[in-house]
């Protein structure tokens, strides 16, 4: 899974924070293309043919693991995304895919691991589930496309954020975190 850009220009300050500039290869959100799905809080998974891998980053220099499904490279950092099977101890996973007869009737494609030993829990789920970022996602038809009512909107709602998705596949992104805000206390 390819690292997705945000819909605005970091701050050169504080790269956690954006600023009122337009990214301009997101330039395509701004025009009202694609459709705004909520962003899971959670951890990147694939499922490739009946098998579940988690996302790995290798940095420069590093050895790349075993087995290493290669989605992206940045030229910048050196740094590798991609993925790889699981081991022994990614536990959640497995609990999240019940048996492996589940995992086999999943559809290939990339899923958000959520539930409560992931990121401390911020979807505030009792137990570990795979969300399919194409499939079960929240959309939001009428989502706001500037800066400043983007940030209001963001605001009012307890999300981790927003992913773009343009039908010929781009995607980009905005967080609450974009916006220096952060989700909503626990209700448990």
């Amino acid at each position: 899974m390819k690292k997705i850009p945000n819909i605005f220009k970091k701050d050169p300050n504080d790269l956690g924070r954006v600023i009122d500039v337009i990214n301009p290869s997101c330039a395509w959100v701004f025009n009202e293309e694609g459709v705004a799905t909520r962003k899971y809080d959670g951890t990147a998974c694939l499922v490739k043919d009946g098998k579940l891998f988690k996302r790995r980053q290798v940095k420069k220099g590093k050895q790349i693991p075993v087995g290493f499904i290669e989605a992206d490279f940045d030229e910048n950092t050196g740094k590798r995304f991609g993925w790889i099977r699981l081991d022994a101890n990614d536990y959640w996973h497995r609990e999240a895919i019940l048996t492996e007869e589940t995992l086999r009737d999943l559809p290939d494609g990339t899923y958000e691991l959520i539930g409560p030993k992931i990121n401390s829990n911020p979807e505030n789920k009792y137990v570990h589930m795979l969300i399919n970022h194409k499939i079960e996602t929240d959309t939001y038809p009428n989502v706001p496309r500037s800066f400043d009512k983007l940030g209001v909107w963001l605001s009012h709602k307890d999300i981790e954020g927003l992913v773009f998705h343009h039908t010929d596949g781009r995607m980009a992104k905005i967080t609450k975190r974009n916006f220096g805000m952060e989700r909503w206390p626990k209700t448990y």
